[in-house]
């Protein structure tokens, strides 16, 4: 991808991206350490199949990918980055292809779910997710020549991916599981926003229009969750 690496080496974007490449490992870390990096050493349920030990490392690598473009921006390797940006594409549509069969099989083949939930209603969760992962990656790739653009919509792309992770985090009551595990990324996001605005001291349109993206989607997950249509919808895609 044509990046600019002067426009990507501010100081003021530096931390914020920085912050990023670090925690973003660390959330999903957090959130799959129990369930599936280390749940050898727990008392935790096996992993299902092979489809989700393929989900596990596609999605891994995108974590890596992710936080190895802003380390090669930072040391000013653009030609690497710029190489880099054509293997992600072929990694972004692994992610989507096999993201969506992952949730496909657990929640409309075997039934899975949180207790009390209704698989059929839950699989619109990990699709909204892979839609805005969708939404988010096709315009940083259209935006690839204007780097504010093309990173903050990155930064998007990984913002978008925290609830899955945060869901297994149990830090509050199973009944506001939804809104931490959502909640929590559409803050992030404003105040990425918000930090983004005060140091350049103006709006970033995109920016703007894809955290409003992210703050959207939260209600149309709820008012989808039990509707009549998406359950007619994911009755007609089951098996």
């Amino acid at each position: 991808m044509a990046i600019n690496a002067n426009a990507l080496q501010r100081p003021t974007d530096r931390r914020l991206f920085l912050a990023a490449a670090i925690l973003f490992p660390l959330v999903v870390l957090a959130g799959y350490f129990k369930s599936y990096y280390f749940s050898a050493f727990f008392d935790v349920p096996s992993v299902a199949n092979t489809l989700v030990h393929a989900h596990a490392l596609v999605m891994s690598s995108w974590v890596v990918y992710f936080s190895t473009q802003i380390a090669l921006i930072r040391t000013k390797n653009v030609r690497v980055h710029m190489t880099m940006g054509m293997v992600g594409i072929a990694l972004a549509a692994l992610v989507v292809v096999v993201g969506t069969a992952t949730a496909y099989d657990a929640q409309l083949v075997r039934g899975s779910a949180p207790p009390g939930v209704n698989p059929h209603s839950f699989f619109v969760l990990p699709m909204l997710d892979m839609t805005l992962f969708v939404i988010f990656f096709s315009a940083a790739i259209y935006y690839r020549k204007r780097p504010a653009e093309h990173k903050t919509l990155m930064l998007m792309t990984a913002i978008a991916f925290m609830p899955a992770a945060l869901f297994r985090l149990p830090v509050v009551p199973p009944q506001f599981m939804i809104h931490w595990a959502f909640g929590v990324p559409m803050l992030v996001a404003v105040a990425c926003l918000g930090w983004h605005r005060a140091k350049h001291r103006k709006l970033n349109k995109v920016f703007a229009a894809s955290v409003l993206i992210i703050i959207a989607a939260h209600p149309l997950r709820i008012a989808l969750l039990n509707s009549e249509v998406w359950l007619r919808f994911t009755a007609l895609l089951a098996p």
